[in-house]
């Protein structure tokens, strides 16, 4: 008998490309077909089906308190019930705005838009406009959105799919973005030699996790911050992923740098589109209606993304939510790194928080080399067998896990006795 997620997945080929909304749902990555999700609460899904999994994913990081948290979905249907946008101020972006100011000291001003892809643009356009410069830093794998200029050596899904390049992006555009391995700080201060007074930023993820998750060097953003103050150029912290997710003030709190702009989304909605970039109030007036740099958006601080995001972070503060998911993610890393000693497999294990993500290579892995030393033929095994005995992990070995609040010490229990099961089996 055909699955009913089949049946769906080949009708939604016919009519969305690829039958995804966004690639790595496709599971081109690991092989077979994507399922299709009845429904969500707390730790798990449920597919269309009737199959139950407990869910790593978490769409992808904004269900930091699991799916469907009554605290969000309650505010969200109060809101609601008073009108879903209006294209006009409304006060809770003025209550959020100062709830990212409050836990983010970086950001004196902060603008709402709708994705992170469209935080990450605003930021190069604002830095070039504050700078007068067009060239930016990138790293390799540190994945910022879609956006022309920085579909340069990505991560995630482009890296996913072997295209860490986009066709469709002109050269010109390409040319003005130099593409760094990350944690090379000598090769940093090399490229501000040869471009002297043409950068206006660099831009990165202070965690990458789009190609898989791994972490700085013990010096390394310190000196992209002097670099950068040296040369008078903008240090953007990419912290789409991390933004109040490894920290109440995200990974510029952990490291004790200052970025001065910042990228954020994915929790800050609750799980409803939502963008968010700011910095030095002197930057962000740069932006129109005050500035010359334009920026517009007719969803920008729709009530119901400011009220989901509202609840769920002031839940977050509630419960000392990162104190939990610090407990469970190194319950997690215990079993996990317990399951990879008694496999035959080299496999890397990291974590940070509840983030986390096992690549099947030998490590030391700092950048995207490293990364993608990674054995994806053993890595797809390794997805399907969980996956058929219900774990939901990333469809993709270039991408980060996420633990939520609602994930019980049970079900790490069982997530951990069924990792362990696998890698025997393979």
């Amino acid at each position: 008998m055909v699955s009913r997620s089949s049946s769906l997945f080949a009708q939604s080929q016919k009519r969305i490309p690829g039958g995804v909304n966004s690639p790595v749902r496709a599971f081109r990555n690991v092989g077979g077909e994507p399922f299709f999700v009845q429904r969500a609460a707390g730790p798990k899904i449920w597919d269309v089906d009737g199959r139950e999994y407990i869910d790593y994913v978490g769409s992808w990081g904004p269900a930091i308190l699991g799916h469907a948290p009554s605290v969000v979905v309650d505010a969200v249907r109060s809101v609601a019930e008073r009108g879903l946008s209006f294209g006009i101020p409304n006060p809770l972006e003025v209550e959020l705005a100062e709830l990212i100011c409050r836990w983010m000291p970086s950001i004196e001003k902060v603008r709402m838009v709708n994705s992170g892809t469209e935080a990450a643009m605003s930021c190069l356009r604002l830095a070039r406009g504050f700078t007068g410069r067009d060239k930016i830093i990138k790293f390799e794998g540190c994945y910022h959105g879609h956006a022309d200029s920085l579909l340069v050596q990505a991560g995630s899904g482009a890296l996913s799919h072997g295209q860490p390049d986009s066709a469709g992006v002109p050269k010109a555009f390409a040319g003005l973005t130099i593409a760094l391995p990350f944690n090379d700080i000598e090769l940093v201060r090399k490229t501000f030699a040869e471009n002297n007074n043409q950068i206006a930023a660099i831009i990165l993820e202070p965690i990458p996790a789009n190609a898989g998750l791994y972490f700085p060097k013990e010096n390394f953003l310190p000196a992209l911050r002097d670099e950068c103050v040296e040369h008078g150029a903008l240090l953007i912290f990419d912290e789409v992923m991390t933004g109040f997710r490894v920290a109440r003030g995200g990974a510029q709190e952990i490291f004790g740098v200052k970025p001065d702009l910042t990228v954020l989304g994915k929790v800050i909605g609750g799980g409803l589109p939502v963008g968010a970039f700011g910095g030095r109030a002197e930057i962000m007036d740069r932006l129109s209606p005050d500035g010359p740099v334009y920026q517009a958006g007719t969803l920008s601080g729709n009530p119901l993304a400011m009220a989901a995001g509202l609840a769920q972070l002031q839940e977050l503060e509630r419960i000392d939510g990162w104190k939990r998911l610090e407990d469970l993610g190194a319950q997690f890393e215990q079993l996990a790194r317990a399951a990879i000693a008694n496999a035959k497999i080299e496999i890397t294990f990291h974590r940070i928080g509840s983030m986390f993500c096992a690549f099947f290579a030998s490590g030391p892995i700092v950048d995207l080399a490293g990364a993608k030393r990674s054995d994806l033929k053993r890595f797809a095994e390794f997805f399907h067998a969980s996956l058929d005995r219900g774990i939901y992990f990333a469809p993709s070995q270039f991408e980060t896990g996420f633990i939520s609040t609602a994930h019980t010490p049970e079900d790490i229990s069982r997530t951990g006795d069924i990792m362990a099961d696998v890698l025997r089996s393979l």
